[in-house]
């Protein structure tokens, strides 16, 4: 079935709720049946677009409930991560353009303040919004205005942002202020990856037996909600019971009112709960709701990750229609050679923040699961973990994201860099990454590591030189050591059997030419040789070389090529003070400038670029062949691509 010719969903309620205030006026079974539309709008929509589908499925009727009960964009509904706000955006004004999700110019598929009132606060990391919340909320008690001025603060937070430090310090900072504001704990079981943690166990006990007994929840429910009359002899039954009983406790002791477990997919008990906090509440509530993580659609019900991420897909089979790779993944290739490695060398360790799959760290836990750590959403802590591992005489790989590295900064820098520890860093999600956008972009990652005294940092140039990179990173130990690939697939290369170490500080020719030399940092290369080839039409034959370190620099290389050419260029899928400054920062350095080097650095520009395909956004920061070969004929005086070279 083409997207062309899928049988859209019939919706006559949702057809009639434009923005949340239309919801004011349906009855309960009317908000069930809107429940049921949208959670089929979703699946539809989904299907054509692609993205995260077990998430929003997962809050279809609690989406609804917040939505019908609250006074939304008065009241700031705050979605953590925002995995799951497919159905908020259908249900606030933009269903008309829920089938442009995460394509060029489209929706985003996250909450962003610039795309809607009803998106009050931006999020794509975990654990963020009880800190969001609260400040809201003391924003509104401090005479805070802005727009339609600010009601009540409800941050809806799933169990595995539950395991970031950020939302104990943000919950534990609430129960001190004491503020008015509600916690939706959005348990289901099923952040990513498995749930890892002891929270998560911890979360899981609490309803273990039957969750709704409603001798356990009078026991544990929130005291402050009740009457009056009823406080005190709730209060010496939550007494009597406490033995009996293992909920709440622990968000009591930070301060909050404890209310729950609730069945987050049935409408009966979600409405009532509240509706009474939304009377009642005076401080600080947690909610805690059970959902389904895939919930109402058996294909992702039925999947290992619920339908966490999905390519488009036919509705009726959930078969999705992935294009066929014709070269092996980086993140693949990373696995198989670190794998390779840690059956030579026992000291090897992997260590993730519940990103297993998508860093290939699940197929390293099936063979040696004893090295293979998953610490769940605590980046922070993965990186102290891995330095004091690397302290213990182990030879840990913390692989993680670019974008989620940027947590553990302040650990990389004093647990890691400055006690000059073997930390390997796997960086995957290098430059731009496509559908994700700005917030999952690893635009940052060179520029912070390089300024990091000893620090070694690699870019592998195509898959092969990431297979060397890993042996490379396994050989080193006189400090931390960091490499960095994209996402996708690699070019084509053939690659090696085994990896070979790489000489720390040595960069490779690539072609001999003249005139101008680009130096290039990372997978650019293939466009570098694409743009060569255009320009040798031309009659200018450009030097290229793959630099490999951005730290330690190949001096002797960079020196070279500025010696022999009237004009340096580099090139990096990075920010501004990355690799190419590091480059300028030499050259400047050693005089080279003083002889009229014509110098160029092709970096990301100076903005956050919107979602698209990883080449349009490439297009858009003008780093492609295309960009690249207007660059040399700019510095080399040749006015136009039309122009013939002097």
């Amino acid at each position: 079935m083409s997207d062309n010719t899928q049988t859209m969903p019939q919706t006559p309620t949702l057809d009639r709720v434009n923005v949340p205030a239309d919801m004011k006026g349906l009855s309960d079974p009317e908000l069930r049946t809107l429940a049921d539309e949208l959670r089929a709008e979703t699946i539809s929509a989904v299907s054509q677009t692609g993205g995260h589908l077990g998430a929003g499925l997962g809050v279809v009727e609690l989406t609804v409930a917040l939505h019908a009960i609250f006074d939304t964009p008065k009241d700031r509904l705050i979605w953590d991560v925002s995995h799951q706000c497919y159905p908020h955006k259908i249900l606030t004004g933009r269903r008309d353009r829920i089938r442009t999700l995460r394509q060029q110019g489209g929706l985003s598929g996250f909450t962003k303040r610039s795309e809607s009132p009803f998106d009050p606060f931006g999020a794509a990391h975990s654990s963020t919004s009880i800190s969001a919340a609260l400040g809201f909320a003391t924003a509104r008690d401090l005479g805070g205005a802005p727009e339609h001025g600010i009601g009540d603060a409800i941050a809806v937070i799933g169990d595995g942002a539950m395991s970031a430090g950020q939302a104990y310090e943000a919950m534990n900072n609430a129960g001190h202020l004491g503020k008015r504001l509600f916690v939706i704990l959005n348990d289901n079981e099923m952040s990513i990856a498995p749930p890892v943690g002891a929270m998560s166990s911890y979360l899981s006990r609490l309803y273990a037996g039957d969750p709704f007994q409603e001798l356990k929840a009078a026991a544990k429910g929130a005291v402050s909600l009740l009457p009056e009359p009823f406080q005190e002899g709730a209060r010496r039954a939550k007494e009597m019971l406490k033995g009996m009983t293992v909920g709440g406790t622990l968000f009591e002791e930070l301060g909050f009112s404890y209310l729950g477990p609730i069945d987050g997919h049935d409408l009966d008990q979600l409405l009532p709960v509240l509706r009474t906090v939304k009377t009642r509440a005076t401080g600080p509530i947690l909610i805690h709701v059970i959902t389904q993580k895939g919930k109402g659609y058996a294909p992702a019900e039925a999947a290992r990750d619920k339908g966490h991420g999905v390519s488009k897909f036919d509705v009726v089979t959930g078969k999705q229609k992935k294009t066929p790779s014709n070269a092996p993944s980086y993140t693949g290739v990373f696995a198989k050679a670190l794998m390779d490695e840690a059956s030579r060398d026992d000291k090897i360790t992997a260590i993730t923040a519940a990103m297993p799959d998508g860093t290939g760290l699940n197929l390293f836990a099936e063979k040696f699961p004893k090295r293979c750590f998953d610490v769940g959403i605590a980046e922070q802590h993965a990186v102290t973990f891995a330095a004091a591992q690397a302290a213990g005489g182990m030879k840990p790989f913390c692989a993680l994201y670019s974008t989620f590295l940027q947590r553990g900064y302040d650990q990389v820098v004093h647990d890691v860099a400055i006690q000059r520890l073997p930390v390997r860093f796997a960086i995957d999600r290098a430059g731009l990454v496509g559908a994700d956008g700005a917030t999952h972009a690893g635009a940052f990652d060179i520029g912070f590591l390089a300024n990091l005294p000893d620090f070694v940092v690699m870019a592998a140039a195509d898959e092969a030189e990431l297979v060397h990179m890993v042996a490379t990173a396994t050989a080193y130990d006189d400090g931390p050591i960091a490499f960095r690939f994209p996402r996708g697939e690699g070019v084509g290369v053939t690659l090696p059997e085994r990896g070979e170490p790489i000489e720390i500080g040595k960069g490779r020719m690539i072609a001999k030419g003249a005139r101008v030399a680009i130096l290039s940092f990372g997978t650019r290369l293939s466009e570098v040789q694409k743009a060569a080839e255009a320009l040798s039409a031309r009659g200018i034959s450009p030097t290229i070389a793959d630099a490999r370190f951005a730290k330690p620099l190949d001096r002797e290389m960079i020196l070279d090529l500025a010696a022999n050419h009237e004009a340096l260029i580099t090139i990096e899928e990075g920010v501004v003070g990355g690799f190419g400054s590091h480059v300028a920062q030499l050259l400047a350095d050693e005089g080279v400038f003083d002889n009229g080097l014509r110098f160029r650095s092709m970096v990301l520009p100076d903005t956050f670029i919107d979602h698209a395909n990883p080449k349009d956004m490439y297009d858009d920061a003008k780093m492609n062949a295309a960009d690249i070969e207007a660059k040399v004929l700019d510095v080399l005086g040749v006015t136009s691509i039309g122009a013939k070279s002097a």
